[in-house]
């Protein structure tokens, strides 16, 4: 059990003390907000203004990541994108540490997450997409991880069968469907360009106010192909599917041009989700937060379902690939 990364010295007077030591002087309210990953705050200033405080998971990311992420985020800004930038700390920089724990702070932002997009949306959100991802493609980043299946599929089902997670008998058909899918986006990411992306843009992690769309949460930025960041936004399938992609590909590609041969890595790289993220939660599941909020997970019937829809994606790359066989 990692022990390590628990915030067990986390207390609500901890996170004052931080915010108060970063230079922004508090009075004594704070409360926690929703977050797995990581532990996030709303603070309250002596001003009664409002600042969120992000504390980092240890270990998860190194103090050069965190800063590629804030890098990332200044470019958009540079650029006119709307996004959420990290304030400036005491001493300058936008990263902080407090027992060890890596920490730093953003405005408050109000705004909802947007409806189900019509095709006025849709474009809008290809827009939105497309200034993104010209930021993105203008500067490397080196230290953050890129969107690979050696770390995201096959490392993981490596975890996963080490630990002993999966059922023994649904074991080796989880592992081949993995392995299938790991080797469509290998083959998918041959000559794709790739930079850096938002890595996890979906709805959730928009904010729609006064008619401006912001984007939040850039936590799971990596260096990977645009299309990850479409088939997020665009997880449908059949008729009405397509036309929302057109309608989307219409307003990215008002901005930046778009290989629609990519388009062919959408299905693996739901499937390489999909084995991250079981991957992750098991990771993560001494943290008592984990086995509160999936108490089905590590069961019988859930490794079954996650078999059955791996099984599933695999059938339907192949559809799309006109009968490969692994």
């Amino acid at each position: 059990m990692n022990t390590t990364d628990l915030f067990l010295s986390l207390t609500p007077h901890k996170v004052l003390e931080a915010v108060e030591d970063a230079g922004f002087p508090v009075n004594p309210l704070c409360y926690p907000l929703n977050s797995f990953e990581n532990r996030v705050y709303e603070v309250e200033l002596e001003d009664r203004t409002r600042l969120v405080a992000k504390f980092y998971r240890p270990g998860r990311w190194s103090p050069e990541q965190i800063l590629e992420e804030h890098l990332f985020l200044a470019d958009l800004a540079e650029a006119e994108v709307p996004v959420c930038l990290p304030r400036t700390l005491r001493g300058g920089g936008t990263l902080g540490t407090i027992d060890g724990i890596s920490y730093c702070l953003f405005p408050r932002m109000g705004g909802r997450a947007p409806d189900e997009p019509d095709a006025d949306l849709l474009e809008r959100l290809g827009m939105l997409a497309a200034r993104i991802h010209n930021v993105g493609a203008a500067r490397p980043a080196a230290h953050r991880v890129r969107l690979d299946p050696d770390v995201f599929v096959r490392q993981n089902v490596t975890f996963l069968r080490d630990k002993g997670t999966i059922p023994a008998r649904l074991l080796p058909r989880y592992e081949r469907a993995a392995r299938v899918i790991a080797d469509f986006v290998d083959e998918g990411l041959e000559g794709t360009p790739v930079h850096r992306i938002h890595g996890d843009l979906h709805l959730g992690n928009l904010l729609l106010r006064d008619g401006v769309l912001s984007v939040v949460d850039f936590d799971d930025m990596v260096v990977g192909p645009a299309v990850q960041d479409l088939w997020l936004l665009l997880p449908g399938e059949g008729v009405e599917a397509r036309i929302a992609l057109e309608s989307f590909l219409e307003g990215y590609e008002t901005l930046r041009a778009f290989d629609r041969k990519s388009l062919r890595l959408a299905t693996p790289l739901r499937g390489l989700r999909r084995v991250h993220y079981a991957a992750w939660i098991a990771r993560r599941f001494h943290d008592p937060i984990f086995p509160r909020t999936f108490p089905h997970f590590g069961t019988e019937a859930y490794w079954e379902e996650e078999t059955r829809d791996l099984e599933q994606i695999v059938r339907m790359i192949t559809e799309e690939r006109g009968g490969f066989q692994a």
